[in-house]
């Protein structure tokens, strides 16, 4: 185990400490308002009508729960790459292998995610890109260009990535919040609030799955990237926790803007068939032509290529300090690790990333199918923080000097909710990702058989099988379009109850594991390489 951990500390050290707070902030918002912005609040309409937004009340306010959690990870120890090392430390190699797989699997979806969502807008006035709800052959190479900058813009540098992404970032803030202001101020029709089937007119249950499968995880989810790059902050304690609440703050506020804009500016007259028949290549721009504001709606086109290729640069940077925290855990091969000592950034990861993230785009060629997918994997591997922040709390790792006020509490909270957010998925949706996941466990299986871990590493993420086993099986027999066998409410009880559980159980063998492996501890402790 000791040289795994110690396998990339010469490489960490080549990572230079450049970023501050408002670096931080502007990787977190570039992340999170990318295409996400652009169709979440259509598709979260057409499942739920108005009740969408209890669906984004209830993301966001769980995204503030996880984004506390990792901020104290993130101080405790600040290393890029720490979303798929932190499970490494803190229950064992086949722990941080699930999650570390699925993690990357879900990151690597969004630079082809952002790219289809340019190229959607841009159909509406260059033809040829996209047909039939996905992107053409055309569309599809356009789109593999365009992955190729978001990798050319993170391959010189950390520096230059931050410059680009500031004025990047500042555009995109101010874009979404005139729509909002110019949405309502000209178009707000109340009665589709209360109209045209009432407030949640497919019923409460839609809302809650709306969280995962409209792409709302995925809209929220980039606030991980500040947590990514925190080998490569100036000041983890200060910069950390106040970059992700100001980029979950800033954001539950703009989404529900938008959410709201969207749904008064439809015109009632598309409602006939209820809010599923609402349906849009380009929604705001298309809204904008409606009511008559030609000039917003140009601006949102061009906005449309902006705010996904920003969202596209910062997935970019922070997947690859995944996939070097993945080549680091002994997941991924040692080659990925290395850190280009001229740049300060792990260009071989950079380009693994670009070759693999190509696939993404013939089996799912439009944004909506990818974010489906990627979207509810994404919140299973929140799970993994709070169990790692109570070990280390247990073992002393976590000192009271680095521990945030009230985590205590908000860590199981978060853990519970995150479950239910993947148990409120559709079954068919949730079926889907379990292709992924056991790739996952066939590779993991392959490096226990090579590096020969041991049954002790095992051990330390079993409980993680088992909740995975769990939410799969409560789905099939549950009430979200499984064979409902049981019932809600009853259904979300019976996981809210079993999710407390296994968290528990996680955080035991998490302390056990680091109890027994004084190594681990030794390294967690360890200052900075830099």
């Amino acid at each position: 185990m000791t040289a795994i951990l110690d396998s990339g500390q010469n490489e960490d050290a080549k990572l230079r400490k450049t970023l501050g707070y408002w670096s931080l902030v502007a990787t977190g918002l570039g992340s999170v308002i990318g295409s996400g912005w652009l169709f979440s609040a259509m598709y979260a309409a057409q499942s739920a009508g108005p009740a969408s937004l209890i669906a984004w009340v209830i993301g966001g306010l769980l995204m503030l729960a996880v984004a506390l959690v990792f901020a104290e990870l993130g101080i405790a120890h600040p290393e890029s790459g720490g979303l798929v090392r932190y499970p490494l430390y803190s229950n064992g190699r086949f722990a941080a292998s699930i999650v570390g797989w699925s993690m990357w699997v879900c990151y690597l979806g969004n630079p082809p995610t952002e790219a289809a969502g340019v190229l959607q807008y841009a159909s509406s006035y260059i033809p040829g890109l996209y047909q039939d709800k996905q992107l053409t052959g055309l569309g599809i190479g356009v789109a593999i260009v365009l992955m190729a900058i978001f990798v050319a813009i993170n391959y010189f540098g950390v520096e230059l990535f931050a410059r680009t992404n500031n004025v990047v970032t500042a555009i995109k803030v101010l874009i979404p919040t005139a729509t909002v202001v110019l949405l309502i101020a000209s178009g707000f029709d109340s009665t589709n609030i209360t109209g045209h089937g009432g407030f949640a007119p497919y019923g409460y249950g839609a809302a809650l799955s709306t969280i995962a499968t409209a792409g709302m995880m995925f809209a929220y989810t980039g606030f991980r990237n500040i947590v990514e790059l925190s080998g490569e902050v100036k000041n983890p304690r200060k910069h950390i926790p106040a970059a992700l609440v100001t980029t979950i703050l800033t954001t539950i506020v703009l989404y529900l803007g938008l959410q709201v804009a969207f749904l008064g500016a439809v015109p009632s007259g598309m409602l006939g068939a209820g809010w599923h028949g609402v349906n849009f290549d380009s929604p705001f721009a298309q809204l904008a032509m409606l009511l008559g504001l030609s000039w917003l709606y140009w601006t949102l086109i061009a906005d449309s290529m902006l705010s996904p290729s920003g969202a596209g640069i910062c997935y970019t940077a922070c997947n690859a300090r995944n996939a070097f925290g993945l080549a680091k855990n002994g997941f991924f091969p040692s080659w990925v690790r290395t850190v280009n000592e001229r740049w300060g950034v792990p260009t071989r990861a950079l380009i693994l990333n670009f070759v693999v993230g190509m696939l993404f785009l013939l089996p799912l060629p439009s944004w909506h199918k990818i974010v489906g997918v990627t979207g509810t994997l994404v919140v299973f591997t929140f799970s993994i923080g709070s169990v790692s922040l109570l070990a280390f709390r247990r073992t002393g790792v976590t000192t009271r000097a680095n521990q945030l006020p009230g985590l205590g509490i908000i860590s199981p909270i978060a853990f519970v909710v995150s479950a239910l957010v993947i148990y409120w998925v559709d079954w068919p949706t949730l079926a889907e990702t379990i292709p992924i996941v056991v790739a996952g466990l066939v590779w993991y299986a392959v490096t226990w058989v090579r590096q020969r871990h041991g049954f002790e590493e095992l051990r330390g993420g079993l409980w993680l099988l088992v909740y995975l086993a769990f939410l799969y099986a409560m789905s099939s027999i549950g009430s979200f379009e499984g064979v409902g066998l049981i019932k809600g409410p009853w259904d979300s009880l019976i996981v809210a109850v079993v999710a407390m559980a296994i968290y528990f159980w996680g955080t035991a063998s998490g302390t056990a594991y680091l109890r027994a492996h004084p190594d681990v501890m030794r390294r967690v402790d360890a200052p900075d390489p830099s």
